[in-house]
């Protein structure tokens, strides 16, 4: 009851005429800062941190929120329109997105992403409002061999669902490993495949990576066919969800923040994980598993939702123990030291308007996106209707861009170039990105977590398995590898007893 009293003073912060149109600005410029491939909702908030020096402390942080989740909804756009992530939590949106679109149905895709988005924002900052607490103690319980655990779980999982053979997928994914091995031992400060070059000692940024095998191996693939095919105007679709299309995806809305909230509150890696968690789970589950790969909706429903609901999860870490948990968490939490407030266990106490008026503005801004990006879906999907090379040159001067904004150094464009050329290598002979894209993003936090294990076990493997959420993990993982051959030997069971 006490939570919820505050919540109501919240929304009286929240929905003051000021307050709603700072978090109108937010969400407005977060989805279109995260229309722009490899510009993500981090860097939004990074550079209009300066904008709100004048700003007080609670009309800011409302504005970044509306920016966290707008720029969310824009990478998913482009991820959906363009197979060009806008983030690394956007990356599974193309999967089956992406050929929605191309199947003229980009507007459903786009209206699918929208709702997922609100039901998974709405029903984590309703469990980040009950739950804060309780999550928080738990995630301060998990030690290095559960984390480590979790990340085996989504190198396995991705891989053995992806792509046409498991060989391929576990190819892919040994990829991503290598280009994440790039840089700096984070426990030694050896250099690690970095040619001498002083640039690449901080490593390949993801968003690079993710640009480079999505946008510029999607460009040079197109382009290397265009001669070939000729180009065809791609239907806009109907800017609404069907009745068919409602009854396969409100299960999934509804199971998406079941797996991204807890994988936000827990310092796992923000919404990546439960994302690519989240895609499995629904094509396991879905009737109609002949779709995925082509544009399965279940797909794009299932995984925005997730994303959306890691983003309030994050937020529990972040407000009660002042530990980030994504880049964006990162920015908010410098830009509280900016304001002189320190996030902890103690600012709930401290600075209960300011935290209460945040939590109340994610409401307001799901209502927002929501309202502002569903009758913008067909004019988002209208970008399908560009000529292809007019399209596809715009997609590369974009990401060129996006690339070199992450740091600023003329090697990323270079780095962006060969990436690039991986991903169109990839194409050619039929291995599926996103396992690399996700040992990127996971094999340098999976390396850290192991050897932690390792060192608190005194080198002893047994030091990995040694918890029951680590051996619970570890069992999921077994029956995921093992699954092909029980479901044959089930097949050929029943055929004998049918023959009998």
């Amino acid at each position: 009851m006490d939570s919820l009293s505050s919540l109501i003073d919240g929304f009286g912060t929240a929905l003051t005429p000021l307050n709603l149109l700072w978090a109108a600005i937010g969400v407005l410029l977060g989805t279109a800062i995260g229309v722009l491939p490899g510009i993500g909702p981090a860097m939004a908030v990074a550079l209009l941190l300066p904008v709100t020096y004048g700003l007080d402390p609670t009309g800011a942080f409302i504005m970044f929120a509306g920016i966290y989740y707008g720029g969310m909804f824009g990478g998913s756009t482009t991820s959906i329109l363009l197979n060009t992530p806008g983030e690394s939590a956007a990356v599974v949106a193309a999967i089956e997105g992406n050929p929605m679109a191309r199947a003229g149905r980009g507007a459903q895709a786009l209206a699918a992403a929208a709702c997922g988005h609100f039901a998974g924002g709405m029903i984590g900052t309703i469990l980040l409002v009950a739950l804060a607490p309780t999550v928080a103690a738990l995630a301060v319980d998990i030690g290095a061999p559960d984390y480590f655990a979790i990340m085996v779980l989504a190198f396995i999982a991705v891989t053995s669902v992806l792509g046409s053979s498991r060989i391929r997928g576990f190819a892919s994914l040994l990829i991503g490993l290598t280009l994440g091995l790039v840089g700096l031992d984070q426990m030694t400060g050896q250099q690690r495949l970095t040619f001498g070059t002083l640039e690449l000692a901080d490593g390949i940024d993801v968003v690079i990576v993710a640009v480079g095998l999505f946008a510029i191996g999607e460009a040079l693939w197109v382009a290397a066919h265009l001669r070939r095919t000729a180009g065809e105007s791609i239907p806009v679709g109907r800017p609404w969800l069907g009745r068919d299309e409602l009854r396969r995806t409100w299960k999934p809305w509804l199971r998406g923040p079941l797996i991204g909230f807890p994988f936000g509150a827990i310092p796992a890696g923000g919404a990546e994980i439960p994302t690519f968690l989240s895609y499995v789970t629904e094509k396991r589950l879905s009737k109609h598993r002949d779709e995925f790969g082509r544009g399965a909706i279940e797909g794009v429903a299932g995984p925005e939702s997730a994303s959306s609901a890691s983003a309030a999860g994050t937020l529990v870490s972040m407000l009660t123990l002042g530990l980030p948990t994504t880049a964006v968490a990162a920015v908010m939490l410098a830009a509280f030291q900016q304001y002189g407030i320190q996030p902890g266990p103690l600012l709930f106490e401290r600075e209960p308007e300011l935290v209460w008026g945040l939590i109340a503005s994610l409401f307001v801004g799901m209502v927002l996106l929501l309202v502002l990006n569903l009758p913008l879906a067909p004019v988002w999907a209208k970008l399908l209707r560009i000529p292809r090379p007019y399209l596809y040159a715009g997609i590369l001067f974009f990401a060129a861009v996006g690339a070199y904004a992450v740091g600023g150094e003329p090697l990323d464009l270079v780095i962006l170039l060969i990436i690039g050329l991986i991903g169109l290598g990839m194409r050619r002979y039929g291995l599926p990105v996103l396992p690399a894209v996700i040992g990127v993003i996971l094999g340098p936090a999976a390396e850290q977590q192991l050897r932690r294990a390792l060192q608190i076990s005194d080198g002893s493997v047994t030091g990995l398995v040694d918890t029951p959420f680590s051996i619970t993990v570890y069992a999921v993982i077994l029956v995921l590898l093992t699954w092909p051959w029980i479901k044959r030997a089930f097949s050929r069971a029943r055929s004998a007893r049918a023959e009998d």
